[in-house]
């Protein structure tokens, strides 16, 4: 008897051209390190008396589709999810290609996911997934990962796959070793370590249906926030926060081949952070920064990525 294993599955995506509705065929296979995507329908206990101590039969609630999916930062695949984020990009370029991502669309688009076990055999199709929120965070060592969080419409379960033959892209992963932050244009030194967020806010359409699905999965006023922990070195950072300036940071990742993402904060603001003396090693301070929409670039963030796909 075959059991599920998590080094069998797979995952294809494809973007829809009509909410909900799983594409015939353009799926890509993307690498992924693990994922929560699913659909769940809990159960109503029945509230009803006269019937003795013993309740009667549940009733079925609201279906709830969404989830995490943890991948790779590459030079490749990474760009859907990016797309996924913030809209279509803005490509230019003859090869390698230049694909720049702008936040503040009042559109977004839906995908079509599917994660497979071949050897059970399961595929399961979430349609209408849009893309809640990303993260990903700048250190020293380790595996550098981003987590998707999605909201879905729904799942549909069937013994064989739906997405055909998705095509394959070539994984060049970045490594926190390719990793530099700059603020203002000039590195910014004694960083430890960095988180991103951003946020769509999706707003769920919960209308009435007979299937018990959402009917769509709108965008709100968009975050973007992380946090910054440095070695306390000058009273740069300190300073800016203490005037309430912003500034422009910058994460950006390079390979020596040429491929390389920049994600681009254009308006940071900092709060005044406590600065503490736990012990003899070295003051740390760490700094939850805020973004705002910056007045001369028209957007609070931009993201680019440098690589051999022509278009996403």
């Amino acid at each position: 008897m075959a059991r599920a294993q998590g080094a069998r599955a797979q995952m294809a995506l494809a973007f829809e051209t009509t909410y909900g509705t799983p594409p015939v065929g353009g799926f890509t296979k993307m690498p992924f390190a693990s994922t929560s995507l699913g659909a769940e329908q809990p159960l109503l206990n029945s509230e009803l008396l006269g019937y003795g101590r013993d309740p009667l039969a549940p009733i079925k609630d609201a279906v709830t589709a969404d989830g995490d999916v943890v991948v790779p930062l590459d030079a490749e695949a990474f760009g859907f999810w990016l797309k996924a984020a913030f809209g279509d990009p803005a490509t230019t370029g003859t090869g390698p290609w230049t694909h720049e991502f702008q936040s503040g669309s009042w559109t977004l688009p839906s995908m079509s996911i599917e994660t497979g076990m071949p050897e059970m055999p399961r595929f399961a199709m979430y349609s209408g997934c849009v893309l809640d929120q990303i993260n990903w965070q700048m250190q020293r060592s380790g595996l550098l990962t981003a987590t998707a969080r999605l909201v879905a419409q729904g799942e549909t379960v069937g013994t064989t796959t739906s997405a055909g033959t998705p095509a394959a892209l070539e994984l060049q992963r970045f490594g926190h070793f390719n990793g530099s932050i700059t603020r203002n244009s000039t590195a910014l030194g004694n960083v430890v370590s960095a988180d991103i967020t951003y946020a769509n806010n999706l707003d769920r359409i919960e209308t009435i249906r007979s299937d018990g699905r959402i009917d769509g999965a709108d965008p709100s006023i968009a975050a973007l926030t992380g946090s910054i922990e440095v070695r306390f070195a000058d009273s740069t950072l300190v300073t800016q926060a203490i005037n309430g300036d912003p500034c422009e940071l910058e994460f950006a990742y390079a390979l020596p081949s040429g491929e390389s993402f920049t994600f681009t904060v254009h308006a940071v603001y900092l709060p005044r952070p406590r600065i503490e003396i736990s012990g003899p090693q070295g003051v740390q301070a760490t700094f939850d920064w805020q973004a705002a929409r910056d007045s001369t670039v028209g957007r609070m963030c931009t993201a680019t990525l440098v690589n051999d796909v022509e278009t996403y």
